[in-house]
């Protein structure tokens, strides 16, 4: 079997792709040998004695699957964790989560006036001091608030 390497090089270079990528057709290794111009090696791409494999690429099917159980819960257990609690779950994401679900359901109450200006005001600003655990909370707070006032 003669040397192709010069071949192989130029069919990378005029179907831009690497030269591992490069088919070679056995049956015609004759008319390869003697292809010596890029103009030749073009012939042979349209004739197809010269051909880019296709990309392999990585399949995700792997990580799909390992994802859909992670989402409920799976795949996540003391061995699979790197970071610590405050690193994977930190503080601070905790309580915009907590602070913008708090100031969301203020805004709704006062905008369908089930809560007055003044009120809102008050609310707001406990919750920014870090007074309620939860909407939840806030919401039994103002209702033992509304029994005081009545």
């Amino acid at each position: 079997m003669s040397d192709l390497r010069n071949q192989r090089r130029m069919a990378a270079a005029v179907l831009k792709c690497g030269v591992h990528r490069v088919w070679l057709d056995a049956d015609r290794m004759s008319d390869i040998e003697n292809a010596i111009s890029r103009d030749d090696v073009r012939g042979l791409i349209d004739e197809g004695a010269v051909r880019a494999r296709p990309v392999i690429g990585v399949s995700r099917g792997r990580a799909r699957i390992k994802a859909a159980k992670r989402s409920y819960g799976h795949c996540k257990g003391a061995g699979r964790r790197k970071g610590a609690a405050g690193a994977r779950n930190p503080s601070k994401e905790q309580w915009m989560r907590k602070i913008r679900a708090i100031r969301r359901s203020l805004r709704e109450m006062r905008e369908d006036e089930t809560i007055d200006r003044h009120l809102y005001r008050v609310m707001y600003r406990k919750s920014a001091g870090g007074q309620f655990r939860s909407v939840a909370h806030m919401k039994a707070q103002m209702e033992s608030i509304a029994g005081r006032m009545n």
